[in-house]
């Protein structure tokens, strides 16, 4: 039985308990999101020993993941603004459904090359769907906190994910039991979200009828003249290499620490969780720093680049092993603070009645930098260039701290004008 339809009226604010439901709601979706990415990667060492696979061919599996899921998600953002989110995200929830179980039956590389486009399918279309839906009903004082548990709830789905996936597969002695058991997963959070579906209706919130004035009042413009914004291609390169750092990390840090510190691939393994949960604790505090911070740019820049400095530390292998292990999981409170930051300067480099589009395009960075990354980092691993993986995301981290910063001028000069006006 559904949930009573309770649309929000436009005319007051939101409650508490109403953002409350919307935000829980989001994030337990986008938490799927970043489980789905993980689907594959905590079975590697299982596909290996039954297919004999190399790294660089299980990295390929995440390009294909990212490259549907990175052409979908600018191709997402367009249908989120025509025919609203919530029927969009019912779909990528089903999607996830049908990957796990496609997954679970795959004979071959081929089987899990299909399994990995159908969950990039699912994923394209989560960024435009979230933010369209947190903006719209989400109160403004409460938005920043919206952020923050969108930004934790998506790295509790990546730590989860290693130890749901490769857990069942070990309790089981099947990765396709654990590739099922995620379809069905997927399927008790569908049903979720559709059982409360009144709360992520987009189409009536505080923010609607405002912003629907302010398209009236504004010039009617092509719907692809938000990609002549330089902010907007600076936001998708912030995200292009911010997601390089990302991928190094998430797909290949444990086997990387185990190489060069000596240090079991049992404990290594729990350096993506740790690095997950510390950067889900930074998000926390990053959530009350967005009201507080005007320039957030700064705020991206030094939690950025602090994390960069870590990483660089630990490829250097003057650390004890569990010390660079520890110092690469903390690593991510830097990129954790920085989250809610990055999503609010996005926010405001974005037009009005653009939403969805912008966030579609500006995300699919993330799922570039996901598809390129993983091959070539895995590359990297098979080459036996292990410190390269930590070198090589720190880089990656500092190119994405200089686009944060055009960003920010851009938004400066922006309000500058505007007040001027």
């Amino acid at each position: 039985m559904s949930a009573p339809s309770t649309p929000l009226d436009a005319a007051r604010r939101p409650s508490l308990r109403e953002d409350a439901r919307t935000i829980g709601l989001i994030g337990l979706a986008h938490g799927s999101s970043h489980f789905f990415h993980m689907l594959l990667p905590p079975l590697f060492p299982f596909l290996i020993a039954d297919f004999g696979f190399s790294y660089s061919e299980l990295g390929l599996l995440l390009s294909v993941f990212f490259v549907v899921s990175g052409v979908g998600q600018a191709l997402a953002g367009f249908i989120v603004d025509r025919v609203g989110a919530r029927p969009v995200l019912f779909f990528a929830l089903a999607s996830f459904a049908t990957a796990g179980l496609l997954a679970a039956s795959a004979s071959g590389y081929a089987g899990l090359v299909a399994a990995a486009a159908l969950a990039g399918l699912g994923n394209a279309p989560f960024h435009p769907v979230d933010f369209t839906i947190l903006n719209k009903r989400v109160s403004p004082e409460r938005l920043g906190h919206g952020y923050a548990v969108h930004g934790i709830s998506g790295n509790l789905g990546w730590a989860a994910a290693p130890i749901f996936m490769a857990g069942i597969a070990s309790a089981s002695g099947s990765w396709r039991i654990a590739c099922a058991a995620g379809g069905v997963l997927a399927l008790l959070i569908l049903a979720i979200v559709v059982w409360q579906r009144d709360a992520l209706d987009d189409r009536h919130g505080a923010a609607t009828t405002a912003q629907a004035a302010t398209q009236a009042a504004a010039p009617a413009e092509h719907p692809l003249a938000f990609l002549r914004l330089p902010s907007v291609w600076l936001c998708f390169s912030f995200f292009f290499w911010s997601t390089c750092a990302l991928s190094a990390i998430q797909s290949f840090a444990g086997p990387s620490l185990q190489n060069l510190y000596g240090i079991p691939l049992t404990t290594t393994a729990l350096v993506v969780t740790a690095y997950m949960l510390c950067s889900a604790a930074g998000m926390v505090l990053g959530g009350f720093l967005v009201s507080r911070v005007q320039r957030l740019e700064l705020t991206i820049s030094v939690c950025l680049l602090a994390a960069a400095a870590m990483l660089a530390l630990a490829g250097t292998q003057w650390l004890p092993g569990m010390v660079a292990l520890g110092v690469v999981a903390l690593s991510g409170a830097g990129v954790g603070i920085a989250g809610p930051s990055r999503d609010m300067l996005i926010k405001r480099a974005a037009p009005p009645g653009a939403t969805g589009r912008v966030y579609g395009t500006v995300y699919s960075g993330l799922d570039l930098g996901f598809s390129l990354a993983a091959p070539i980092f895995g590359a990297m691993l098979d080459a036996g260039m292990n410190a390269g993986i930590f070198y090589g995301s720190a880089g990656a981290l500092v190119l994405s701290v200089v686009s944060a910063a055009f960003v920010g001028v851009g938004v400066a000069a922006r309000r500058r004008g505007t007040v001027a006006a």
